[in-house]
């Protein structure tokens, strides 16, 4: 069934408000990004229903603000939210990337939290990567059991990581 997060009420959101120098040596100002939002709350009841009646819910990333406004959110971290209120077992991102790479480019099929933090605070995880890797840690504290970052260009992806001992992409646990 598709939904977006603004039925029911399933996503509710504020509006993000980011602060950024916009040159150098320049203090930050706030920066006005439109309706642009990040989640504030999970209905799960709505999902909840969903399930018992057999239904797969597919959610657009929108979310209501107490204004009633709609608000865009990034993806993997309405996934992500979801993902902890629901209690999942798994929260798999699927991307265009084969997953979490070492400083030799060579994909790293589980690290922990810890593990996670070293690679961002040393450089090594940069750029796209970091908002990914930090979804998947916030979703295990949040005791989801485990995050995984797949290359979904790859068939099969998701079984091939699910069900083999190296799997395909990058899980991350605590």
């Amino acid at each position: 069934m598709g939904l977006s997060g603004r039925d029911g009420d399933l996503i509710k959101a504020r509006k993000m408000k980011i602060m950024k120098s916009l040159a150098e040596n320049a203090p930050p100002e706030l920066i006005d990004l439109g309706r642009v939002g990040e989640v504030t709350d999970v209905n799960s009841e709505v999902l909840t229903t969903l399930d018992t009646k057999d239904f797969i819910p597919v959610i657009a990333p929108v979310g209501v603000g107490e204004d009633g406004h709609a608000y865009n959110i990034n993806a993997d971290l309405v996934a992500g939210a979801i993902a902890a209120a629901m209690q999942a077992a798994k929260l798999i991102l699927l991307t265009d990337v084969m997953g979490v790479l070492d400083e030799a480019k060579q994909l790293i099929s589980s690290m922990t939290i810890a593990e996670a933090d070293n690679l961002i605070a040393s450089g090594v995880a940069a750029g796209g990567m970091i908002p990914k890797i930090k979804c998947c840690q916030d979703v295990v504290r949040a005791g989801v059991g485990k995050a995984h970052i797949i290359d979904g260009r790859v068939e099969h992806a998701v079984l091939l990581e699910m069900f083999t001992n190296e799997g395909v992409g990058t899980e991350i646990t605590p």
